[in-house]
């Protein structure tokens, strides 16, 4: 058996110190981002926040929400193909949401689905 006497720490032991800023207000700071992707010319400008695609947290309402604040969402698998492709072709302004799936099969026809019935609005 091994002994491991080492000091060990959680997260009561940890102090994060903000670091010193010139700005006059936290209503100043911008914590949004640009990405650039390696194999497309696509470009993402927001919070890199994403809400998981559990079915709780994942959905439709929660992705019109953060989308205001520049914020994504995971929309959960368990939506149907109909409801993805309304809910994308709805959209007004392109959203910060996106599609997950499973592993199966089926999973991956209702996500081609998806893309070849909703278009333009999920690209």
């Amino acid at each position: 058996m091994h002994i491991d006497h080492d000091i060990k720490l959680g997260f009561k032991d940890v102090l994060i110190r903000p670091k010193r800023s010139a700005l006059p207000s936290r209503a100043e700071v911008d914590i949004t981002r640009e990405f650039t992707f390696n194999h497309s010319d696509n470009r993402y400008h927001g919070v890199p926040v994403i809400a998981a695609n559990m079915d709780t947290v994942g959905t439709f309402e929660m992705a019109r929400s953060l989308a205001r604040f520049g914020l994504s969402t995971a929309l959960h698998k368990h939506y149907g193909g109909d409801e993805l492709v309304a809910f994308f072709k709805a959209l007004k302004l392109k959203s910060n949401a996106f599609c997950s799936l499973g592993i199966t099969k089926n999973d991956l026809d209702k996500f081609r689905q998806v893309m070849r019935r909703a278009g333009d609005a999920v690209h």
